[in-house]
């Protein structure tokens, strides 16, 4: 079986088991490994691997030949995407009004959070959104060539040795605001496979990596991009919880309202709510 997904560490560490056999009667993966954007586009166009680690706001354009897993992708609570500008740079909003920021995806869902946070937040909106690789960003942000930058994954936790500082959490505004954990990463599988079967050995991948953390050690760092092992460490931690078994009712009701909204202000297209399920 044909998957793509980041070489991020909640990935690895989810897949890892799957990935080297130690599943029963799982098939065997060929592994991609591709940045979140690279797989939005490719799930966008029907392309790529049968089952793929895309941006839950690329749901909206995939549903109708791809099915939401109901686990392995990344959703919780505190690991939001950030908002980073350099440092003394004015906090609030209304610092980015006509400002250039950088974003890690079109079709992330932290470039949805930002843009539902800014209609509210950014007097007369941002100047210009440029799309950058998320490893780009912040060395951008702090060499001046950008205002501010759209951050995910690791960089919630290194973000201050670039000398940054965070304008906002958006995983936290999106919390107080809907009382709803933060939609981020979701697996889908083509609609032709067998789903269930499918989404039991991605659990079966997860319980045996939570049951034996030191077995995916050496191939999570083997794709850290050169993370150091506290760092990799946080970043598994905090992606890989509850909801990566199971979304759950909370889970599925986090994602309706994130898309729901999004559809209502014309950020996404319309689409049917029961293929999310």
């Amino acid at each position: 079986m044909n998957i793509a997904f980041s070489p991020c560490p909640n990935d690895t560490f989810i897949f890892h088991a799957w990935a080297h056999g130690l599943i029963p009667g799982a098939p065997e993966l060929n592994v991609t490994y591709a940045d979140i954007d690279i797989t939005n586009n490719w799930a966008a166009a029907s392309e790529g691997p049968e089952v793929m680690k895309i941006s839950y706001a690329a749901l909206p354009w995939v549903l109708a030949d791809y099915k939401l897993l109901p686990c392995g992708g990344a959703l919780g609570r505190g690991c939001g995407p950030l908002v980073l500008t350099g440092s003394g740079a004015d906090s609030g909003g209304a610092a980015l009004s006509g400002k250039r920021v950088a974003v890690p995806s079109e079709r992330s869902t932290a470039y949805l959070l930002f843009r539902l946070w800014a209609a509210r937040h950014v007097p007369g909106g941002v100047g210009e959104i440029i799309v950058m690789p998320f490893h780009e960003i912040m060395p951008a942000v702090r060499d001046g060539k950008i205002d501010a930058g759209l951050v995910i994954h690791e960089a919630r936790f290194t973000y201050r040795s670039y000398g940054l500082d965070m304008l906002t959490d958006l995983g936290s505004w999106w919390e107080s605001d809907t009382g709803l954990p933060i939609p981020l990463g979701a697996i889908i599988a083509k609609r032709s496979l067998d789903g269930e079967a499918i989404a039991g050995w991605i659990r079966a991948s997860v319980h045996y990596a939570w049951t034996h953390p030191e077995a995916s050690r050496a191939y999570v760092m083997q794709h850290a991009q050169e993370l150091s092992p506290d760092v990799a460490q946080a970043h598994i931690d905090l992606y890989v919880n509850k909801f990566t078994a199971d979304l759950g009712g909370d889970g599925y009701a986090a994602i309706e309202a994130l898309l729901g909204r999004a559809a209502e202000e014309g950020l996404v297209p319309a689409f049917d709510p029961s293929l999310l399920r």
